[in-house]
């Protein structure tokens, strides 16, 4: 953790270095969880190696003697397009990123969920089949393994060989496929590569369609890199969505993410400019009811827009 402690230091002072720190009202992070926002503590990101209960809000408040907030990165991203993206109007949302994992952030009510510790909607590790390649988490079954951009690639280059001719392969290099060559073989055309992003919008489907179930959001919100092909995979989405929901909850709408691979940090800026603790309302507003009947903090956001 050492290293990378030192390149976010170091990294974190080049920008301060460019402004006077009067400037600097302080440093939202948005790290991989698990981890506890409230204690500021890192606790054992199977993406950082070596990571362990590292108290990152404690080192960086006193190398630079700022006010530093700890978010989860997928909910950091949710806060993102919550405030400035696909979200804004609504009072909540499930940020689902659909990438080399699965990750998600809820806005519920105005409010980050967080739940115990920090660890709510670790949105990739529902079980939504019994079968199916072992996550890396160790189970079976996981939405990650069988959805992911990376289960996509996995079952793209099973289906394919080095050398056979096909258009998967060739825009592979006859190296492994990825999502990224699926996404761009299905927009030429190719009947293999359409059918891998029909399984695909089936699997997020199902997902998606557990999320409404658990969270009943304003609407669902796909980003990460496979949110390139959402154009694709949506029809399917929905259809899985109408046959497998109750009817209450088929007309939420699932959109794809408008900030990209900007959102997380967007909402990490946030944290520092308009949220309070963890935990507290996103808004420092009243709550009122908009005309569809859904609770809003209007004068925060007017605030931000203004």
């Amino acid at each position: 953790s050492d290293a990378v402690i030192g390149q976010i230091i170091a990294l974190a002072g080049d920008l301060l270095a460019q402004r006077p720190k009067a400037d600097v009202a302080g440093i939202g992070i948005g790290a991989p969880g698990p981890l506890d926002p409230k204690a500021g503590i890192v606790i054992a990101p199977p993406t950082l190696a070596g990571w362990h209960d590292v108290p990152l809000i404690d080192i960086l408040g006193k190398h630079f003697g700022l006010p530093v907030r700890l978010e989860n990165d997928a909910n950091a991203a949710a806060l993102g397009e919550w405030r400035f993206g696909a979200g804004q109007g609504t009072a909540s949302l499930v940020f689902v990123t659909v990438s080399t994992g699965i990750g998600g952030g809820v806005v519920a009510d105005g409010h980050i969920y967080h739940g115990r510790r920090g660890l709510a909607a670790e949105i990739g590790h529902m079980t939504i089949t019994g079968e199916g390649d072992r996550c890396f988490c160790g189970a079976v079954g996981c939405f990650e393994a069988v959805a992911s951009g990376t289960a996509l690639g996995r079952r793209a280059t099973a289906l394919t060989a080095p050398g056979d001719g096909s258009l998967l392969r060739r825009l592979s290099a006859n190296g492994d496929v990825s999502a990224r060559h699926v996404v761009e073989a299905a927009r030429a055309g190719d009947i293999s590569a359409l059918e891998l992003i029909e399984a695909e919008a089936k699997w997020l489907g199902i997902g998606f369609t557990n999320l409404l179930h658990l969270y009943s959001p304003d609407l669902i919100v796909m980003g990460g890199g496979l949110a390139n092909g959402f154009d694709l995979l949506a029809p399917t989405i929905r259809a899985t969505v109408e046959q497998r929901a109750m009817p209450a909850y088929r007309d939420v709408p699932i959109v794809p993410a408008q900030l990209g691979d900007r959102a997380g940090l967007i909402g990490a800026a946030s944290l520092i400019l308009w949220e309070g603790e963890p935990g507290a309302p996103l808004a420092m507003a009243q709550d009122e009811d908009n005309k569809d009947g859904r609770t809003e903090r209007v004068a925060g956001r007017e605030a931000i827009h203004r």
